[in-house]
């Protein structure tokens, strides 16, 4: 090894000495398939995450239609550009409260050839956004507050905070975002969600109260709630 190499190697070793991932030390990330570029203000995309993009698949299997997707919290942009790599005819807006978030996903998806396809926008969930749109999906964070001290610290420590926390019960994106799903699908849309590992009940009455129709909660591989789908009613 050369003196460079040597110095870089000793630089990664001390990183990873300090629990960061290796994701964030190389700056990338693997999820369905696809390599992600991550910042400071982007969620590490978890396998577990890939549960959305099964759920949704599993509901619209005519691959070719022409779909419109919005993807809320859209971190580096995971889960809209995994589901474009599968619609080829369809497009989406990923939205994000973090500029450094809507700007990674945007270079992801610059960089996976899905430019043309997908927009990105700053803003606080789903506020600024018009519908109607035919799939609505969903990472918000959902950690309680007093709950992300003790998350380990490959989490804690390089996951921005913003992507985390869940307010003091962990669901405080869930009501914003299921307050405005009604308006922002189309009759009969799909609305996919990540959920902590206890939380599938919750949510689900919360998206009942808000008017839409339950369709399932669907575990991870592991064996723990993951996923909640719903649907906007038909006319």
């Amino acid at each position: 090894m050369t003196e460079a190499e040597q110095a870089r190697f000793a630089a990664m070793l001390a990183r990873a000495a300090a629990h960061e991932p290796l994701s964030r030390i190389e700056g990338r990330r693997e999820f369905w398939g696809l390599e992600f570029l991550l910042s400071a203000d982007t969620l590490d995309p978890r396998p577990e995450s890939e549960t959305v993009v099964e759920a949704v698949l599993a509901r619209l299997p005519q691959r070719r239609r022409a779909y419109r997707f919005l993807d809320l919290g859209t971190g580096s942009g995971c889960l809209l550009l995994a589901l474009l790599s599968e619609y080829r005819n369809s497009v989406g807006l990923g939205v994000d409260i973090a500029f450094g978030a809507a700007a990674t996903a945007r270079i992801n998806a610059r960089r996976l050839g899905f430019a043309g396809r997908a927009q990105f926008a700053v803003a606080d969930w789903a506020a600024a956004v018009k519908g109607p749109f035919d799939v609505v999906v969903a990472n918000p964070p959902y950690i309680a507050s007093g709950c992300i001290p003790g998350l380990p610290a490959g989490v804690r420590d390089f996951d921005p905070r913003l992507a985390l926390d869940g307010g003091a019960d962990g669901l405080a994106a869930y009501r914003g975002i299921a307050a405005d799903l009604r308006r922002l699908l189309m009759p009969g849309g799909l609305f996919a969600t990540e959920i902590g590992s206890t939380q599938g009940e919750t949510v689900a009455r919360l998206l009942r109260d808000a008017g839409l129709v339950v369709d399932q909660i669907i575990p991870d591989l592991a064996g723990f709630d993951r996923c909640v789908v719903a649907r906007a009613a038909a006319v």
